[in-house]
């Protein structure tokens, strides 16, 4: 792959915001965008109305609202993880999407699924045929019944505003950094589920320890050596900082990083320019049978996201 500016690699990260605080928030992405790396950060764009299932700031405060938009000025993207921390009906999610495009502009999301109700294509209808079985039988049927995103019959149903309002949205988690070699038909439409535009995927980075394990030394050299792409995955509320103090490994790795000839932008980015270099992937029956199989395994064995 050839990158931009005779650039080697590509690194970016989409970044929940469960658990996130403001301070938080703060010491990571200035400490990130004094690096020199523009990446995605994920926001939920109103407060909780009811329990939630989560914590984190949302964009219903205004200090950390004003935070997340200075962001954006800056070149991050700011992206979409449902409407809040907790389940929203329909009009909730219309509504949120309103109060995210006011505060962020019109421009059309990366967003990444929450676990929510409203969740689309996700739990079991992740996966198709033998494979959507297999995960039902090794879950115990836990994520039977909890996720309708995608179900027009559901008072979750919100479908068509993410065909409207979504262009990227997450999907499988890899240990492998390179994600593109993990999935090289990314971005991609999924025909069997026609309400997403067009997938991504991910490398795993859940929390501080996941993160380490994935952007080591090693794995650094042999993304650059690859010519790859990682789009990492990861909640910077959990632990990256500490009493105030930024992971000193963290900060290592990330300026290790830094000083390689990488091309560090946002997560949509990263993506607009696979599409423009291999155009509209439309995934195969082989593709999704290699690519689910490939998740499922890892899944089952070590817990991948």
């Amino acid at each position: 792959m050839q990158w931009p500016g005779n650039k080697s690699f590509a690194f970016t990260i989409f970044d929940d915001p469960d658990a996130q605080t403001l301070k938080g928030c703060q010491t990571v992405y200035d400490f990130l965008a004094g690096l020199g790396f523009r990446t995605t950060v994920g926001v939920w764009p109103t407060a909780p109305i009811r329990e939630p299932n989560s914590p984190g700031e949302t964009c219903a405060n205004p200090e950390y609202r004003r935070y997340i938009q200075r962001l954006k000025q800056d070149g991050f993207e700011v992206g979409y993880h449902n409407t809040t921390a907790h389940s929203s009906f329909r009009q909730e999610i219309a509504e949120g999407l309103d109060a995210f495009h006011g505060y962020f502009g019109n421009n059309r999301l990366a967003m990444a699924n929450h676990y929510n109700a409203e969740a689309i294509y996700w739990g079991q209808s992740r996966l198709s045929g033998p494979r959507k079985t297999l995960y039902r039988l090794a879950t115990a049927w836990r994520s039977n019944d909890m996720f309708f995103g995608h179900e027009p019959d559901s008072p979750h149903f919100w479908g068509d505003l993410c065909k409207r309002d979504v262009r990227y949205c997450r999907n499988f988690v890899y240990k492998d950094i390179n994600t593109l070699r993990a999935c090289p038909w990314m971005p991609y439409h999924d025909t069997e589920r026609s309400y997403v535009n067009a997938w991504y995927a991910s490398s795993e980075g859940a929390n501080i320890t996941s993160f380490l394990n994935t952007v080591t030394e090693a794995n650094q050299d042999r993304l650059e050596a690859e010519g790859g792409a990682c789009i990492m995955y990861t909640h910077f509320g959990l632990h990256f900082v500490r009493d105030g103090v930024l992971n000193q490994r963290f900060q290592m790795l990330m300026e290790r990083l830094s000083r390689k000839n990488g091309w560090f932008v946002p997560v949509s980015t990263l993506l607009e320019y696979l599409e423009s270099r291999n155009g509209p992937s439309v995934l195969t029956n082989a593709q999704r049978s290699s690519m689910e199989w490939n998740w499922l395994r890892r899944k089952l064995t070590k817990g991948t996201s």
